[in-house]
């Protein structure tokens, strides 16, 4: 491996033993200095971080960058080339409702979105919010939510200025281009307008920084005197809001990865209590979509693994009254469902590819929208109307750049309304994506979703990023994704695994790679690495694995028990300590994240359970592969401590191989860089690190 020609040492982090005991079982952590005692404060100013800890993240970076300077003309290139297939002045599709049309767009050299309107029939553009601008005096920002009011004279937006994902809300004048005095704070950043205007519904939330109540802010008044609307009582559940389908109704919507629970205010008369639709049952999921006096809604409710589709009385919405519209269909995962004045749509994925099914409420017939790759991604994009036969969808390839489709439902036809423009040029000919199946060690059939320059020679010699996720039930999508052909150009095979753990092969998939079945999910990766050495796409020690958040943890786990197979590892925003923050139950996560992992507090099982997995707790004294772990100071969902203590334990015990790195973003949180442009800067390095590690850092295209 290429090295820099004048590394400096690694930083040595100072053991300073900190020992717990549960369930009569001690565990020493040495590292465990590293997190702030003070962290709410520092998420919500990062100049208060401890000295000692900033001056030793601050070694890190600059061992970090000492290490990979070397390859800094690289990573210019690889932005260049990144930002040459972005065009700098994109624009969505205007989404018609009433009298106009709204849009996002970019500016040229923009990093920050813009948000206006048209006449809905076309004509001139007015923009209300300027990214740019708004963004001018602060080192982070990231819109949240941005909603325009009934009667299209408001539009209710929120931002965080930090990293740490409190958004403040503010509403602007669309006549005046100026904000009211109206501020919002420490909210999750979405908003629901009341009918007449004059009020809207957000989520608070609390010093642990978690969503647990719901209020509602009269326009014209302060925050101190909006009022409490729900108050969830188990610090497990999320609460989050959205409009309903029609738009009659705010629905509040609390659960955990396991039970879900939703009411319904009626938006004409904002002031009425929240009506409850059907009480939590444990594992009993449920989401839903009004029409008229009916619901319909999405449950896994007599174990539908894989999820059905009941309507119930609007009047009398409770369990007892469900009645299966869409039966339950083991194997064939319905993802979601969208609503409209008469047509019900679902999205579905059967074998890990995705359709859209469209059911005539007059007639009950169905038809679906499908395509013909190997592997794809489709998505039903939603609509501020509901009275229409219009389905707005989009599609994309490993190959293929991003479509949005206007389908109408009645006539089935379906127009292009935008093809994703890459400005230095695409050709999907020149790329081939293709799909295999690897064996797991309990015979389970894992998808591996590939991409690849035309004419590769299959002799093993290919260097191979591999990207894997695998929890909460998220499925990686086959998408199109510009930045990753700049590792394909330069010869490398880049490949998806679509491990257990998330939903790409039904809800059944996730069950299996959850709680006491977790390490399926890092034996699926492992085995998707081998079976993609015995295809000969790639050899072993030519493999870059990639992941990041509870992929890094997958990273981590796989660096523990398979790192044999790896050149590298990227892990970015890492959960890694995976033990610990289970045990901390002030961090803004961790009792909403018991059903996924287990509650150690509680049970000894589970307690053991993690602690034969937890990538922090199992590093061992053999050599690794060169890691990458990248984290963010203000990060609430990962703490930045978890990367750091995880790289410090590696380097004081590990016996050889390396590096280790660590890169702490010192002004973002969990999503990296806020700005387009700047994010690509933090891609570079993966990129970089990457073909570094596959020993071809001045590799050209």
């Amino acid at each position: 491996m290429t090295q820099a020609k004048t590394p400096s040492q690694p930083p040595v982090a100072p053991r300073r033993p900190h020992s717990v005991t549960r369930h009569g079982i001690t565990v020493t952590d040495d590292y465990a200095w590293l997190k702030d005692e003070k962290w709410q404060e520092v998420l919500r100013d990062p100049a208060v971080l401890d000295p000692d800890i900033r001056k030793y993240l601050d070694d890190e970076n600059g061992y970090t960058k000492s290490l990979l300077g070397h390859t800094s003309s690289l990573q210019k290139t690889l932005v260049r080339e990144m930002r040459g297939r972005i065009k700098e002045d994109d624009s969505s599709v205007p989404s018609p409702d009433g009298p106009f049309a709204y849009f996002r767009r970019f500016r040229e050299g923009g990093q920050h979105e813009l948000f206006g309107r048209m006449p809905r029939d076309g004509g001139e553009g007015h923009i209300v919010l300027d990214g740019d601008a708004l963004a001018k005096d602060h080192k982070y920002f990231k819109f949240g939510g941005s909603r325009h009011s009934n009667d299209h004279k408001l539009q209710a937006w929120s931002a965080d200025t930090k990293g740490s994902e409190y958004f403040s809300i503010r509403v602007r004048d669309w006549a005046t281009g100026k904000d009211l005095d109206d501020l919002v704070e420490e909210t999750d950043g979405g908003i629901v307008w009341s009918k007449d205007c004059k009020s809207f519904f957000y989520v608070k939330l609390d010093d642990n920084h978690r969503p647990m109540q719901v209020w509602r802010h009269r326009l014209g008044t302060k925050q101190a005197d909006d009022t409490l609307v729900y108050e969830e009582q188990d610090s497990g559940w999320f609460t989050h809001l959205h409009e309903s389908t029609s738009g009659r109704f705010c629905v509040i919507a609390g659960g955990d990865h396991e039970t879900s629970e939703q009411r319904l205010i009626d938006l004409a008369h904002p002031e009425a209590p929240p009506r409850l639709v059907a009480a939590r049952e444990d594992g009993v999921q449920y989401s839903l979509a009004d029409r008229g006096d009916e619901l319909f809604i999405l449950t896994n409710a007599d174990d539908a693994i894989d999820f059905k589709i009941v309507t119930a009385p609007l009047g009398a919405p409770e369990r007892k009254n469900w009645r299966d519209l869409i039966p339950y269909r083991p194997g064939i995962y319905i993802i979601d469902l969208d609503l409209y004045a008469g047509h019900l749509v679902r999205l579905e994925r059967a074998n890990a590819l995705p359709s859209i099914v469209i059911r005539d409420l007059k007639t009950s017939e169905e038809h679906a929208i499908a395509f013909d790759e190997a592997a794809y991604s489709l998505d039903t994009m939603g609509s501020y109307e509901f009275e229409t036969t219009n389905l707005r969808f989009s599609y994309s390839s490993m190959t293929t750049p991003s479509e949005v489709y206007d389908y109408d439902m009645v006539k089935r036809t379906r127009t292009l309304r935008k093809r994703q423009e890459i400005p230095s040029g695409h050709d999907a000919a020149d790329y081939v994506t293709t799909r295999i199946m690897a064996k797991a060690h309990d015979g389970a059939e894992v998808p591996v979703s590939i991409l690849h320059r035309r004419g590769l020679k299959l002799d093993g010699s290919a260097p191979l990023l591999l990207y894997g996720y695998g929890s909460y039930g998220m499925a990686m999508p086959a998408s199109f994704n510009a930045n990753r052909l700049s590792l394909v150009d330069r010869g490398f095979v880049y490949a998806i695994a679509h491990i257990r753990g998330g939903a790409d092969k039904g809800w059944g998939w996730y069950l299996d790679g959850k709680r006491e079945k977790k390490t399926n999910s890092f034996d699926d990766f492992a085995a998707s690495a081998r079976a993609l050495i015995d295809a000969n796409y790639t050899s072993a020690k030519r493999i870059v694995g990639h992941g990041g958040s509870a992929g890094g943890m997958l990273m981590g786990a796989v660096a523990n028990r398979a790192g044999e197979l790896f050149a590298g590892i990227v892990a970015e925003v890492p959960f890694v300590d995976v033990l610990n923050t289970m045990l901390d139950d002030t961090l803004p996560l961790t009792p909403p994240e018991w059903p996924e992992w287990g509650n150690p507090i509680e049970s000894e099982k589970d307690f053991r359970t993690i602690l034969s997995y937890s990538p922090y707790d199992n590093v061992a004294a053999k050599d690794y592969p060169a890691i990458l772990a990248m984290g963010g100071l203000t990060d609430p969902r990962v703490t930045y401590w978890e990367p750091a203590k995880w790289i410090a334990r590696l380097r004081a015990t590990m016996k050889g191989g390396g590096p280790v790195l660590l890169r702490t973003n010192m002004g973002a949180g969990h999503g990296g860089a806020s700005g387009r442009f700047d994010r690509l800067d933090e891609v570079a390095i993966v990129y970089a690190f990457a073909l570094w590690a596959a020993g071809m850092p001045e590799a050209g295209v």
